[in-house]
């Protein structure tokens, strides 16, 4: 199938091929028809597969098609997560709407919100935002959401794991009723699917793979290691197999600092990547990361959300995570766009529960390695860690940084994640 089978126009063909693109990907093919028909989808796409094009180029056709109003208020709204996950997906819509007459924004927190406001005032008709500084600017009435006529609900599994919820209700009461619903999620989990109802009409479902499946372009490994030589590990895998770019994971902010420094002092190229770094900062070591001059970027799991890095191929669990799904995410970020990529998790002792989790999720065994000299401590205890660093709580019970949690939980819990996404 081709671009031009999907009913596409012409301006939008023009930019496609500009791209570089010739024929859709199976989430293209299979969400692009029916929201062009106008209906609600509810569609399933792992990272990597193309699915903000997905929703992009439809939407944009349709709003090409009606009437462009003087003011140009926001008749398309893109919710996302994470400020990277916002930057990436204005840039797409940028670049797909080059030969329209389409003005677009991108808001999210953590920069000054007057160069946003200013555009705003200009007209915006395909506004892309985090929940946080979108319900700032509504709440200062810099902002009407009143004439949205099609609404993107993106990575709503990660909204609801960093506890969006209640604000997604919020801005759900600011639009019209009646509207078009598009909602894209890596798997279509219990909550998901109780959001969904909450939100979409009569929707139409798709999944480009089978739910919770991993990359299979992806070769997965593990190396068994001594919690205590973790870093000396890493740091000789990526000096003597001379990696020059590679996307490290760890559970915690402080966990991430300190793998940097240590990377650093071994001579290698590195910067962190997380929550507590300013969006200059963020930025800054994305840029350097794309652009080779940092080999290493070590990030959280919420930081790394919605990460655009073309062809990586290597990824680092330093730390597996506790949430199965979450290392489905992870390891998603190497063997996009059908290329090949490595996933590595280096596994103590305290995590083997995890592990055995993660394969029970992605049906299959992961392949077992011990290297020489970072054999894995034989009297170290198995029980599990939780997010914090020390000894896991029991199931039900605890908070983490980033946990999946349910939906009731995750309203209250989680309040103080989202203020600080605001000031972020």
């Amino acid at each position: 199938m081709s671009f031009n089978s999907l009913g596409l126009s012409d301006a939008l063909l023009k930019a496609i091929n500009k791209k570089g693109y010739d024929k859709p990907s199976p989430i293209q093919e299979k969400a692009i028809p029916p929201i062009l028909e106008g209906k609600d989808v509810l569609a399933s796409a792992q990272t990597g597969t193309g699915k903000t094009a997905g929703f992009t180029l439809p939407l944009l056709q349709i709003l090409s098609e009606g009437t462009i109003k003087r003011q140009r208020p926001v008749r398309a709204l893109i919710l996302t997560p994470t400020r990277e996950l916002a930057a990436q997906i204005f840039e797409n819509v940028k670049e797909y709407s080059e030969f329209l007459d389409i003005r677009s924004a991108v808001i999210f927190g953590g920069v000054n919100q007057r160069p946003q406001v200013a555009q705003l005032r200009r007209g915006v008709d395909v506004l892309v935002a985090t929940p946080g500084r979108l319900l700032d600017l509504c709440n200062q009435n810099v902002l009407s959401l009143s004439n949205v006529e099609i609404f993107v609900l993106d990575e709503a599994d990660r909204m609801l794991d960093m506890g969006f919820v209640r604000d997604i209700e919020r801005i759900i009461k600011l639009i019209p009723k009646k509207r078009q619903n598009l909602m894209f999620s890596a798997t279509f989990s219990k909550d998901i699917k109780r959001l969904a109802t909450g939100i979409l009409t009569h929707p139409v479902s798709v999944e480009a793979t089978p739910e919770n499946t991993t990359v299979e372009v992806i070769k997965q490994k593990v190396f068994r290691v001594a919690k205590a030589k973790k870093t000396g590990l890493i740091i000789k895998m990526i000096s003597e197999g001379n990696w020059q770019q590679v996307l490290v994971f760890t559970r915690t902010k402080h966990g991430a600092n300190n793998l940097t420094k240590k990377m650093i002092s071994a001579g290698i190229t590195a910067a962190a990547i997380h929550g507590n770094k300013s969006q200059g900062a963020r930025t800054k070591a994305l840029a350097g990361f794309k652009d080779g001059s940092i080999r290493v970027m070590v990030a959280t799991d919420i930081a790394a959300r919605g990460l655009d890095i073309p062809l990586l191929p290597h990824v680092i669990n330093f730390e597996i995570p506790n949430i199965p799904e979450d290392y489905v995410h992870r390891i998603g970020r190497t063997g996009r766009a059908g290329a090949s990529g490595i996933a590595i998790s280096l596994v103590s002792a305290d995590e083997t529960s995890f592990l055995t989790d993660i394969q029970k999720l992605i049906g299959m065994k992961i392949p077992v390695e011990i290297i020489e000299g970072f054999e894995p401590d034989p009297n170290a205890s198995t029980e599990p860690v939780k997010q914090g660093g020390g000894r896991r709580a029991p199931r039900g019970g605890g908070n983490n940084n980033s946990g999946r949690k349910s939906t009731k939980s995750s309203n209250t819990s989680n309040s103080g994640r989202r203020s600080r996404d605001r000031r972020n």
